[in-house]
């Protein structure tokens, strides 16, 4: 949910540090808070949904979803877990942080704001240029949730987050030809994970949801035929029809043709074609 007529307060982020970091450096940025915070309910009832789309993230979210100010949609959104009596927090800081501890999400562990305080709740935003890009509601008592801890929490697309911070991700982020950072909704990649000996492997995903495409770069057979609609070629000669999407990854090129089955990637090398997956692959 857009929130065009709040303005918040620009937020300098100082060495933001991915997922799983042993120790949180300056978690709550110290200082004044926005003078037109976040003026919506800090309390929206939320309801589970197995499914990826922005309409999900939203009524998954409840009031963090509505603190956003995205470009574009709403990526992601959920609720709390539950959590003992003696890992409650004592103030909303601690509530933060045992957001962080409980669930390791990819998002910055430090530069955030207390964006505003009221009775039993507290909302934390994570800003980019001024606009909430990360949210987190914070509460104190809940049922099974003793002292202070997260309540509920969302995020815009990773596209919006800073670069410093995605760069260490394992998504990789594309561009238009214009250097536009593109949603991951839209468009993402990454290399497949070792723990799965698929790290020669190269995922690319089109869309969100039941209308997303996968596609493979597989240059050691590392899938069977029967997961692909083709099998890779490291060297194609590019279709005639096929059109320039505009999307960039560093050197790289994405082509289509009307032809789902096949995407092709042009590099200083050559042209590739990457296969649609059958179905979604994905390691265990």
């Amino acid at each position: 949910m857009r929130r065009g007529l709040v303005a918040v307060a620009v937020l300098v982020v100082a060495g933001a540090v991915g997922c799983g970091a042993e120790e949180d450096v300056d978690l709550v940025v110290e200082g004044t808070a926005p003078a037109t915070p976040y003026g919506g309910p800090l309390y929206v009832p939320t309801k589970d949904l197995d499914e990826d789309s922005e309409e999900a993230a939203l009524i998954e979210s409840g009031a963090a979803g509505r603190a956003l100010e995205c470009d574009g949609e709403v990526y992601s959104g959920g609720q709390g877990e539950t959590w003992g009596r003696s890992e409650g927090g004592s103030t909303p800081e601690e509530g933060l942080k045992l957001y962080f501890d409980i669930e390791q999400p990819e998002i910055p562990r430090s530069g955030w704001r207390l964006e505003r305080e009221e009775d039993d709740r507290a909302l934390f935003s994570f800003d980019v240029l001024g606009r909430t890009k990360v949210a987190v509601v914070v509460a104190k008592e809940q049922k099974d949730r003793p002292g202070w801890g997260p309540e509920t929490n969302a995020s815009c697309d990773p596209a919006e987050l800073p670069a410093r911070f995605t760069d260490t991700m394992e998504i990789e982020i594309w561009t238009d030809k214009a250097g536009k950072r593109i949603p991951t909704t839209t468009l993402s990649s990454h290399f497949g994970p070792e723990h799965c000996d698929w790290q020669s492997v190269h995922f690319l995903y089109m869309g969100r949801g039941g209308d997303s495409r996968q596609y493979v770069r597989d240059p050691d057979g590392v899938f069977e035929s029967d997961l692909l609609t083709a099998p890779y070629d490291g060297d194609v000669r590019m279709p005639d029809d096929a059109r320039d999407t505009g999307y960039r990854l560093d050197e790289q090129e994405l082509w289509l043709t009307d032809d789902p089955s096949k995407a092709y990637v042009r590099t200083p090398d050559g042209v590739e074609a990457w296969p649609l997956t059958k179905r979604g692959v994905a390691c265990a």
